[in-house]
Parts: C-alpha cells; sequence; structure tokens
C-alpha cells in the first residue's frame, strides 16, 4: 500500500503554504531526510526533507499550487516493494560513534521503519556532524531527538563547529531568483471593516495587475490583523552607544578572525532580553477568551530580516542564556540560512518578542506593527553624531533612536517608558552587556 507523505503542522495558526519547488520526480528513489519540497509560509522559504526512504510513486503537488495542512503531497511506494538502497539522493551519512545501548534502543523504538523523530534544524545538524540519527536515542519527548543529544552522539564537540560552520558563506550561496507568482491571484483574507470598492483606475490610464505572492498576501493580513485587534500606543526613546561603538569597532577584527560577525543588533538582542526578565508582561501574549495574559518565561527573540521576497522574522532561542558572542554566530548564520530560502520551519516560530532594524537603509525612526500574537516590538533607526550636553559641555556624541511599540491592552503608557528606560541603560553600559549583568 503506498505510504502518503502530507504537509506537516507548521505551528502557530500557519494553515496553508505555496508549493515553490518540487525537488523529486516520480520513479526517484531517495533517501531519508533527502530534499523534497521547497515551500513558502508567511514565515519563510523553506525545503521540506523527505520523512522516510523509497521510491516516489506520486507527486500530488506542482510549484504556485497552494496546498493546507493535510493535503497529500508525496505518495511512497510500499516499504516491501521498495528497494533497500536509495539510487538518486546522496547516501545517507555515515553512522556516528555512539554507545551500544543507545543503538540498541534507538534501533528498537524505530523497528517499524519509521523515521527517527526529531526536527528539520536537529536533522540538519546531525547532517552537519555526520551523525546518523538512526544511531541516536532521543531525550526528548516521546523519544524525540534533540540538538543535544545529536552533539552528545557526535562526541560533544559539533556545537562550536556547526555554528563556525553555519556562519561561513558556502561557495553556491546566491539566493534563487524569485519569479512572479504563477498561481491565480486570490484576495486577501477579511478582517474587521469591509473595504469599499475600489473605483475603475484605467478610465484614468494603463494600469498593470500582479497577483500577490504567497508570502506578501500573508504578510498583508497578519499585519492587517494585529492592526485591527491590537490598541498600538508607541514610545520614542534614544540611547548614547558612544562607548558601545567603541567596543564593537576594536572587537569586530578579533571576533572576525574566530568566524563572528559582531554587530550592534547582538548586543541590542541580550539588552532587550535583560530587560524583558525585569518587564516580562512584554514578554507575553493576550488570550482574550479566557481573560488571561500568558507570560512566557523562556526568550526567543525574532529578528526582521529583509530578503528579496519580503520581510521575514527568524527566531533566535534561549537569548538570556547566551553571551553576546554566541547570539551574533547564531544570527548570522540565522540570517544567512533565510536569504538563501534555507531556514527550518523551526527557524521560524516561536518568537516572544521581536526587533527590528532599519538603520542600514537611513531614517530617522519608524513605527513598527506588533508582530501578532506577540504584545511588543522594538525598532532601531540610524545612529547618528549629535551635540549632546555633558558634564556642562557639549560634545559629539553617538545617539541611536529607539521606537518601542506595544500592546496597549496589556501595558500602559509609564510601563512602555520603564521597559525601554531599562534597555537604554543598558546599552550605555557595554561592560554589563558582556558581563551578562
Amino acid at each position: 500500500m503506498p505510504r502518503d507523505f502530507t504537509l506537516p503542522d507548521l505551528g502557530e495558526g500557519l494553515t496553508e503554504a505555496e508549493i515553490v519547488k518540487v525537488l523529486v520526480r516520480e520513479g526517484d528513489v531517495i533517501a531519508e531526510d533527502a530534499p523534497l519540497l521547497e515551500v513558502e509560509t508567511d514565515k519563510a522559504q523553506v525545503e521540506i526533507p523527505s520523512p522516510m526512504a523509497g521510491r516516489v510513486e506520486r507527486v500530488h503537488v506542482q510549484p504556485g499550487q497552494t496546498v493546507k495542512v493535510g493535503a497529500v503531497l508525496v505518495s511512497f511506494a510500499d516499504a516491501a516493494a521498495s528497494p533497500a538502497a536509495p539510487a538518486r539522493a546522496a547516501a545517507a551519512p555515515k553512522p556516528a560513534p555512539a554507545a551500544t545501548a543507545a543503538r540498541a534502543a534507538a534501533g528498537a523504538r524505530r523497528a517499524d521503519g519509521g523515521p527517527a523523530p526529531a526536527a528539520p534544524s536537529t536533522r540538519r545538524l546531525a547532517r552537519e556532524l555526520k551523525v546518523d540519527l538512526a544511531t541516536v536515542a532521543g531525550s526528548g519527548p516521546g523519544g524525540r531527538i534533540t540538538d543535544d543529544d545529536v552533539r552528545a552522539a557526535a562526541g560533544g564537540g559539533g556545537s562550536a563547529a556547526t555554528s563556525r560552520a553555519a556562519a561561513t558563506p558556502a561557495a553556491s550561496s546566491a539566493p534563487a531568483e524569485r519569479t512572479a507568482p504563477t498561481g491565480p491571484a486570490r484576495p486577501l483574507a477579511a478582517v474587521g471593516l469591509q473595504p469599499p470598492p475600489l473605483p475603475r483606475f484605467e478610465q484614468w490610464g494603463p494600469v498593470e495587475r500582479v497577483p500577490l505572492s504567497h508570502l506578501r498576501r500573508t504578510i498583508a493580513e497578519r499585519m492587517a490583523l494585529s492592526a485591527a485587534l491590537i490598541p498600538h500606543v508607541t514610545h520614542f526613546d534614544r540611547a548614547d552607544i558612544t562607548d558601545l561603538e567603541a567596543v564593537v569597532r576594536d572587537g569586530f577584527e578579533p571576533a572576525r578572525a574566530k568566524g563572528i560577525y559582531l554587530t550592534l543588533t547582538s548586543f541590542v538582542l541580550k539588552a532587550v532580553t535583560t530587560a524583558l526578565v525585569k518587564h516580562p508582561v512584554f514578554n507575553a501574549s493576550l488570550d482574550p477568551g479566557a481573560g488571561e495574559l500568558v507570560l512566557k518565561r523562556h526568550y526567543h527573540l525574532g529578528v526582521a530580516v529583509a530578503t528579496d521576497r519580503g520581510l521575514i522574522v527568524p527566531v533566535l532561542r534561549d537569548v538570556d542564556q547566551k553571551p553576546v558572542l554566541d547570539l551574533a554566530r547564531e544570527l548570522a548564520a540565522l540570517a544567512q540560512r533565510v536569504r538563501e530560502g534555507k531556514a527550518a520551519l523551526d527557524d521560524l516560530r516561536g518568537g516572544t518578542f521581536t526587533v527590528t532594524n532599519i538603520g542600514a537603509l537611513g531614517g530617522t525612526g519608524a513605527i513598527p506593527i506588533i508582530n501578532y500574537p506577540e504584545v511588543a516590538i522594538l525598532a532601531l533607526a540610524r545612529a547618528r553624531l549629535e551635540p549632546v550636553v555633558r558634564a556642562g559641555a557639549i560634545v559629539p556624541r553617538l545617539m541611536l533612536p529607539l521606537t518601542l511599540t506595544f500592546d496597549h491592552r496589556v501595558a500602559d503608557g509609564a510601563d512602555g517608558a520603564r521597559f525601554a528606560a531599562e534597555i537604554v541603560a543598558l546599552l550605555e553600559s557595554p561592560g554589563r552587556l558582556l558581563l551578562g549583568l
């Protein structure tokens, strides 16, 4: 009997995705974890690996098609009839050293021939460290394999090596060109009031109608949802980052020698997370149906990344537990994967607070829209030298404009001012950030 592979649950309320590329053909024999499809969600363009090995009996989708979660994507031939060795895809990585007990447990758990339970990001880590997931015993819920399990199977030395490898651009890192959407144009989902009909623009001159891409359409829907549901309030502030800029400048070359691209953003992420620990209301989501504020005791920060397909917000996890240099390394690798369209779904969900930096593009400030269902977002503009009074004298200082937008249902203006002031104080004391104080 054929085995169907369906579009998996994408999480965070995502119910559909657009097929960008089909990477296999009917009749191909592929290995488990071999690239199967590229899809685009409202988060990013991601690659979906095959959950099983076998012969592709039927491909049910085509590029440009939008499919719902649970829709059949590919059917594989019956396991008993499939060849044991993959013919087209690259061979699976050689098993890495692992304890005999771990091998036995892993083998028993997958005696039914099913794939090893692991997230796409964990599968990618296993490929980079040359670890065969079939030999790894998972310590997560339900036997799920975690990143730590993979690193342990590789001998415990994979974390830094992987980060350095991820931070180094590949030889063929140019992003694939994004052509115009091939499917028919679809209306945006209705949110709040219905807009009146548009006039016939053709009566005044030539026009061109271009269908929105799946990513752009979904961004539009989510921004309209956020603006319609959340009463936004914005607080403006500035931070004197003269001393912080000196730290970044002095440490840039030594950090680059270690494969780390040191930027101001990594310090901002650390400052924001430290402030969130003291002001947890901004690291939350509102559940209006239950009348509850969900305070999140984990700190996963989204960082807006501009791509040729639109704005995408990948997530750095457990920022509170990592030093600035580790954040700089992870941020560079994550942004590179997003721009190349190689981010996994786990890279793009679970954020608790978002930071967006338009400083590289100029401007004196911006009022961002909250990334629903979060309750706050911080925007950075371009830092500029300005005359500032210090100890009774006018001196040039590098001033960074900050804009904090937050949900007025969960916090008042005074709360926002205190939270922003905490971030400013941390940015103006870079030693505290480096020491984790």
